[in-house]
């Protein structure tokens, strides 16, 4: 193992060449200071293709129509400038898949760039900020390049595994990405109505799984009377934080990892890390023990809460196109729908807000345009907007169509009620 004590002394030509794919740590685990070495000696390394998850940093927006080919399996965060240049690809996969993506070779992985905390006294890495697919890229890599900070949390379960070690080492004192908790106080009566509908969906000793930003943290702050929830989520964010230390969330009712929050990565700000760092509330797994629709169907009242771009009458859910732009991802939602409905007691839950462009736009649609279908709506159990709650489950089509209806907007509600008249008159499906 090389270990470099700057940035300065390191001269990625003689690690990557032309033609390798390189894969890169994913939201605030990106190893900033190895990105940035990246773009700014891209021009000694000839063309490269790489693979990011949802970036957060400023490291690749200056690299329109260069040597770096990006790919991803989301156009999220500051993915979306490299998408609208065209010079990011898109892969629509399932979350749960990426590490068996890797790990047969199917996406190719030269070399690999992860941040780690410092080393245990046993001389042990640990990931820190997010275990994830990663890991499978890196058995299969050339080279594995690693930013360790002393920045960086050590949390329970994210140790690097023993038969990946970094062939070169950069030391720094980085703080990680961080992302901002919203200001809640300031969100909508739309959204907080929004997450009130959500909270009334679920039961004491739940289990969730849910994401980021201002409608999952409402969702939360909403379950402040509520008891013993569990947590088995592909992130966890500052709004669980709040309700572990208040004991909401206890996940004392889980088949295992009873007590402890379940998650693949950390999105949040440094109180979210400083509460992570070797708290054994806190659990770091792969995807295969995030994801896996078995392990999710194994959960008693496994709720799965997701975001909509739009639903259309028939149910059928987009999360990732948006006017022919790739803006969001199939990500783990169908994993978690999947797993939710399988569960003794479970719902899954799509929420979104009824429009879009100042009130403009109707979110909630006659029929999805394209044919971009992130979750099918065989899948789909609840949507919910400001205006209600959708129950779409065991519903014939007929019966489907007035459901989302009833949760749009009243501005948009006749002209959608004519169109599903229509379309049944011509017995369209």
């Amino acid at each position: 193992m090389i270990v470099c004590s700057s940035i300065d002394a390191l001269d990625l030509s003689a690690l990557i060449r032309a033609g390798d794919a390189v894969v890169c740590g994913q939201g605030l685990a990106e190893p900033v200071t190895l990105t940035r070495a990246l773009v700014a000696q891209r021009q000694s390394l000839g063309p490269i293709s790489l693979f990011i998850g949802p970036t957060y940093s400023d490291s690749f927006q200056s690299t329109h129509g260069d040597s770096i080919a990006f790919r991803s399996y989301c156009g999220t965060a500051r993915n979306a400038p490299l998408q609208a240049a065209r010079v990011l690809d898109v892969v629509p996969a399932h979350y749960s898949d990426l590490p068996r993506l890797f790990s047969r070779g199917v996406f190719p992985a030269d070399v690999v760039l992860l941040t780690l905390s410092e080393p245990d006294q046993n001389g042990r890495f640990n990931l820190g900020l997010a275990n994830d697919y990663t890991v499978n890229a890196a058995r299969r890599a050339r080279v594995v390049i690693a930013e360790i900070s002393d920045r960086l949390p050590w949390v329970y379960g994210a140790d690097l595994p023993d038969d990946i070690r970094p062939d070169v080492v950069v030391r720094t004192s980085r703080d990680p990405i961080y992302l901002a908790s919203k200001a809640l106080d300031d969100a909508s009566e739309q959204d907080r109505t929004i997450a009130r509908h959500v909270a009334s969906l679920i039961p004491d000793g739940a289990t969730l799984e849910i994401g980021i930003g201002t409608l999952p943290d409402l969702v939360l702050r909403a379950l402040q009377g509520h008891r013993d929830i569990g947590i088995h989520s592909g992130v966890l964010g500052d709004g669980v934080t709040d309700l572990m230390e208040c004991g909401v969330i206890n996940n004392a009712h889980k088949p295992n990892f009873r007590g402890v929050s379940v998650a693949g990565l950390l999105m949040g700000s440094r109180r979210l890390l400083d509460f992570a760092h070797r708290n054994p509330g806190v659990f770091l797994a792969p995807p295969g023990e995030t994801h896996d629709i078995g392990v999710l169907r194994a959960i008693p009242r496994f709720m799965a809460i997701n975001g909509a771009i739009e639903v259309d009458l028939t149910g059928q859910v987009n999360a990732e196109s948006l006017n022919g732009r790739y803006v969001g991802a199939v990500g783990g939602q169908v994993d978690f729908v999947r797993g939710a409905n399988g569960s003794q007691g479970g719902r899954s839950i799509m929420l979104l807000p009824s429009t879009a462009c100042n009130g403009a736009v109707s979110r909630i649609v006659e029929r999805l345009p394209g044919s971009v279908v992130t979750t099918p709506r065989s899948d789909v159990d609840i949507v919910v907007t400001e205006w209600g709650i959708a129950e779409l489950r065991g519903k014939s089509l007929r019966e489907r169509a007035k459901a989302p209806t009833a949760i749009a907007h009243p501005d948009f509600r006749e002209s959608l009620e004519r169109l599903s008249y229509e379309r049944d008159s011509l017995h369209v499906s």
